[in-house]
């Protein structure tokens, strides 16, 4: 029988294949006709090599986009590609047999349709038959710490220290979806792939900036291994290096002069929410309170189900109820999470002694939705459910566990909630907007301004639970609401760049096409995100809307 659906939804992602092709093509010779490069300008480098293998992902697009707009003001773009630059890329990582490699034709096919008629500088694959040798007896551990020397110039009197291990550990742990890497020949066999790689790229970067000595480089995410490694050399050669990543809007991207992946947001500490700031933050919450939003072009919630009767028996025979959030282990933000526990694991340990430990409280633990995404391959190998099931907490009278693929609404959780405990998870912060005391294991991107309680130490985690755990009542300072407003709102309408007037949607999650427009429109002084771009990468203003925008 044929499947009408899947037959639509086919058709419909070969035609978004093909305007794309049609639209990138046209723009990228219209751009290159009317940009001119002024000849006192340096140049700068745009450096993406993981957001995507074929198709065009959103943050592929924001690097195109930038690109293409600063072209048109005169600036001099480089942009450094791989082709075949890497023994294994994070992408093209084949999880049955590590040692295939990646789809290198088709990503190149894709880079030559996206930098037609650009400059640009690619990059291939150099092993280091010296590095590979200390590599090879190397365990995972020892290969995890691994540092080893470098000259970035070619004139340096001295090496300097590039930590290979700990730039490349991040995106082992995404590509393989675990935290906890398996000491075997297999695990071992792609770790030096990576470290291999990445001194390649460091090298041959190192004699690109060297050579073209540029004003910026600007840099994709800055946590996966190649980005990361190109971000270290750019620093340590004293260049300036600006990250992105998607923002906190539909189709928008967020730049920073920090590590994206950490959203180092500033906020002035005069800045509150006028009453129409408040009105339209309340709109957006009502929306998000029911599943309509997106992440970085993902739906997580197809529906949301308020709790059952039996969820509210259950919880009726105890004393309080405390959901428990977690993350994703592999996710790049783990990176900045990891703080006083090292990582998502040894928090839930600790939590399960809680647990134990007080048989009056029922705790629902809530897995994150990405662990098991449908239709994608971002399944975890490594999951809070796995963790769950190894640790018989199901068998527990007084614990619930909500596996990812049930959509049962959070929120619903904790208005029924004594407080809240989050690893570093964004419902950390929605908590603290609804006035729940919220506990945090892990560094969230909104612990820059007081919202929530994140201990010291994981004795302090202890501590500050077992004490809300034996209060009659709970309540966070009248601050935290106040800031989780204030950080919201900043993070969703000043620090994220729209660019849906270029870019929407496509059958494929996270993936986009390109609009039909004319190229005056990537002109800086024709929108207000790509001035502020614009503004960011040649003035160092900040990158920020602003209420008359």
């Amino acid at each position: 029988m044929v499947d009408i659906k899947k037959l639509s939804t086919r058709f419909r992602l070969r035609l978004a294949g093909w305007q794309n092709k049609i639209r990138i093509s046209r723009l990228a010779h219209q751009v290159a006709k009317y940009a001119e490069p002024d000849p006192e300008t340096q140049p700068l480098i745009i450096f993406n090599a993981s957001s995507r293998l074929t198709g065009l992902s959103l943050n592929a697009s924001f690097s195109s986009l930038t690109a293409w707009s600063l072209r048109l003001a005169g600036v001099p773009v480089i942009h450094y590609v791989c082709q075949a630059g890497m023994k294994h890329c994070m992408l093209g990582t084949n999880r049955q047999d590590y040692t295939k490699p990646p789809p290198c034709d088709s990503c190149i096919t894709q880079s030559r349709r996206l930098y037609t008629d650009a400059n640009v500088h690619w990059f291939e694959y150099q092993e280091d038959p010296e590095l590979a040798a200390v590599l090879e007896p190397l365990n995972m551990e020892e290969l995890s710490t691994f540092e080893f020397p470098i000259y970035l110039k070619p004139l340096a009197s001295q090496p300097v220290t590039i930590l290979l291990g700990g730039l490349v550990l991040p995106s082992i742990r995404w590509a393989l979806r675990r935290h906890t890497l398996p000491d075997d020949e297999k695990t071992r066999y792609l770790m030096r792939s990576y470290i291999l790689s990445a001194y390649s790229i460091a090298r041959q970067f190192a004699s690109e900036l060297d050579r073209t000595h540029p004003s910026a480089v600007v840099i994709f995410n800055g946590s996966i291994y190649p980005e990361a490694t190109a971000r270290w050399v750019t620093k340590e050669m004293g260049i300036r290096a600006i990250t992105h990543e998607v923002g906190f809007q539909h189709l928008s991207t967020f730049f920073t002069d920090g590590q994206a992946t950490a959203y180092p947001i500033h906020i002035p500490i005069d800045f509150e929410l006028s009453d129409e700031q408040n009105e339209r933050l309340d709109e957006y919450l009502e929306n998000r309170f029911q599943g309509k939003f997106t992440m970085a072009g993902i739906r997580f919630w197809p529906e949301m189900r308020g709790l059952d009767t039996a969820f509210l028996e259950k919880a009726s025979q105890y004393e309080q109820v405390v959901p428990v959030f977690s993350n994703v282990v592999y996710d790049t933000s783990q990176v900045h999470a990891n703080v006083i526990f090292p990582h998502m694991f040894a928090w839930l340990d600790l939590v399960l002694e809680l647990i134990r430990s007080h048989p009056e409280t029922l705790f629902v633990i809530r897995a994150h939705p990405d662990e098991m995404r449908s239709g994608t391959a971002k399944l975890a190998n490594e999951s809070v459910q796995d963790w769950v099931m190894q640790n018989k907490v199901d068998a527990l009278s007084n614990t619930i566990f909500i596996n990812p693929l049930e959509y049962v609404s959070s929120y619903e959780l904790i208005h029924r909630s004594k407080f809240v405990i989050v690893y570093n998870s964004s419902i950390g912060l929605e908590a603290a907007l609804l006035g729940k005391v919220v506990v945090c294991g892990g560094k969230a991107r909104y612990n820059q301004i007081p919202t929530v309680y994140f201990p010291e130490s994981q004795d302090g985690f202890r501590d500050q639970v077992e004490e809300f755990l034996a209060a009659e009542n709970v309540s966070p300072p009248p601050e935290f609401q106040f800031n989780a407003r204030r950080f919201l709102y900043y993070q969703l309408y000043l620090t994220s760049l729209p660019l849906n007037d270029y870019l929407e949607t496509t059958p494929r999650q996270g993936f986009v096409k390109f609009r039909s427009f004319s190229w005056q429109k990537l002109l800086h002084n024709n929108s207000t995100s790509m001035r502020i771009i614009y503004d960011g990468i040649m003035k160092s203003k900040p990158f920020l809307m602003n209420e008359r925008t």
